[in-house]
C-alpha cells in the first residue's frame, strides 16, 4: 500500500517535509539528475516515505519507439530512489521533429494501440520496476476512434500487463470537455492493474475545463474519487499541485479530505477482476500511517544507476507494427504542424478546440522562455 501522497516540487519541498500523514511522494523524473538527489527527497526517503519517479517526456503514445536515453534516465531514477514502480503517460509529445511541450491525447485507434503496446513492451524490457501509465486530460479529441477510452485501457493492460495510474481529475476534465462519461471508463478498467490514483484541481475558462493543478479538487472530482473507491481499494491516492501554491494549512486540509473520501467509502468489489492476474486484496486503512517500512538512506555511491544505452537485441529486431508506425507518424506530424507551426487543421477535428490547444502550448513556451521572478 502506498497510502496518501503529494507531488513533491522544489517550490514546496519544506512544506512536504512538514505535512502530516504523507505516505508517499511523486517527483517529476526529468527534474532529477542521478546520481545526485535533492536533500529534501533524501530526508523523506530516510523517513520511509516512498518516492516514485513520474515521467512527462517519454511519449510512449508517439509513433517512434521510446528514446533509449530517456528510458535510461527513468530507470536510473527508479534505482536511485529505491522506487517500487515508475509512472508515465499515454500521450504524444513530439512528432515530425516538432516538440509539443505538453501531453497530447492519442487517437484510440487500432494503429495507435498496436504501436503503444510495442512501445510499452520496449520500455518494460529496460525499466527495473513495474511501469504505470496515466490517462491524460484533453482539450480536443481525435475523429474516428475505434475504441472507447475504457476499452483502449483494458486492452492495453491485457496485452502488456502494464499498470494503470488513474487520474480522476483528468476523467472529470474529459467529461466536461468531450462529454465522455467517466463511470463508463471506470466500469471497463481491470482493477488488479491499478498502480495508484491522481487527484487535482482546475477551473473553467473559454468554455472548457482546464486541468491546471493550481486549486483544490472540486466536489465533482471528490465524488468521482469516491466512485473509484467504491469499485476498488486504491493502493495509493496522490494530490498534484503545480503553481499558485497555497499555505501549508490548505495542502494539509486537502490531503485530509482525500483521506476521508478513501477511508469513508465502502468498496463493493468482492474479488479480483476476471481475466487479470490476481493480487492479494489490500486492507482498508483506518487512520494515518504512523510507521513505514524501513529503508536505508539514499546513497548514490552505493547504488549507482546501471548503464542502459540501448534496447536488448530482441527489442531491436524488425518492428511488427512498422506500417502502423508510419501511418501514425503522418497523423501526428500533421497535428503538431497545426498546434505548433500554425498549419491547417487536419480534417475531422474541432477547429476551435485546436485553436485553444495551440494557444495553451504557446503560453507554455512563453513561460518557459521568460519565467516569472520568484
Amino acid at each position: 500500500m502506498l497510502g496518501i501522497g503529494i507531488g513533491w516540487r522544489p517550490e514546496i519541498d519544506l512544506t512536504v517535509e512538514r505535512l502530516p500523514g504523507v505516505d508517499f511522494v511523486e517527483v517529476i523524473a526529468e527534474r532529477l539528475r542521478p546520481p545526485r538527489t535533492p536533500e529534501s527527497l533524501r530526508l523523506l526517503h530516510a523517513r520511509g516515505v516512498t518516492v516514485i519517479p513520474h515521467g512527462v517526456g517519454l511519449g510512449l503514445g508517439g509513433a517512434e519507439p521510446p528514446d533509449p536515453a530517456r528510458l535510461a534516465h527513468l530507470a536510473a531514477c527508479a534505482r536511485l530512489l529505491g522506487s517500487p514502480l515508475v509512472s508515465e503517460h499515454i500521450a504524444v509529445v513530439r512528432a515530425g521533429g516538432v516538440e509539443a511541450g505538453h501531453l497530447l491525447p492519442v487517437p484510440r485507434s487500432r494503429d495507435c494501440l498496436d504501436v503503444l503496446v510495442e512501445n510499452v513492451r520496449l520500455a518494460q524490457a529496460v525499466l527495473p520496476v513495474p511501469l504505470a501509465l496515466e490517462n491524460v486530460a484533453a482539450l480536443f479529441g481525435w475523429p474516428d476512434d475505434d475504441l472507447t477510452e475504457g476499452e483502449f485501457l483494458a486492452e492495453l493492460v491485457a496485452r502488456t500487463g502494464v499498470r494503470l495510474l488513474v487520474d480522476v481529475a483528468n476523467l472529470h476534465t474529459n467529461r466536461l470537455n468531450q462529454a465522455v462519461d467517466p463511470l463508463d471508463i471506470l466500469a471497463c478498467l481491470p482493477w488488479d492493474a491499478l498502480g495508484y490514483v491522481h487527484v487535482a484541481g482546475g477551473h473553467h475558462r473559454d468554455g472548457v475545463w482546464h486541468d491546471t493543478h493550481t486549486r483544490p479538487p472540486s466536489a465533482d472530482i471528490y465524488r468521482l474519487l469516491g466512485e473509484l473507491c467504491a469499485a476498488t481499494r486504491p493502493p495509493g491516492v496522490l494530490l498534484e499541485w503545480d503553481g499558485d501554491y497555497p499555505s501549508d494549512e490548505v495542502l494539509a486540509d486537502t490531503l485530509g479530505q482525500i483521506r476521508q473520501v478513501v477511508e469513508s467509502t465502502t468498496c463493493h468489489r468482492t474479488g479480483p477482476t476476471t481475466g487479470h492476474r490476481s493480487r492479494p486484496a489490500t486492507s482498508h486503512r483506518t487512520g494515518p500511517t504512523t510507521g513505514h517500512r524501513s529503508r536505508p538512506a539514499l546513497d548514490a555511491s552505493a547504488a549507482p544507476p546501471e548503464p542502459v544505452g540501448s534496447f536488448p537485441a530482441s527489442a531491436r529486431s524488425a518492428s511488427p507494427v512498422g506500417g502502423a508506425r508510419d501511418r501514425l507518424a503522418e497523423r501526428y506530424a500533421e497535428l503538431l504542424r497545426t498546434l505548433v507551426l500554425a498549419g491547417p487543421a487536419p480534417a475531422g477535428f474541432d477547429v476551435e478546440r485546436l485553436r485553444l490547444q495551440a494557444e495553451g502550448l504557446a503560453a507554455r513556451r512563453r513561460r518557459h522562455q521568460h519565467p516569472q521572478p520568484s
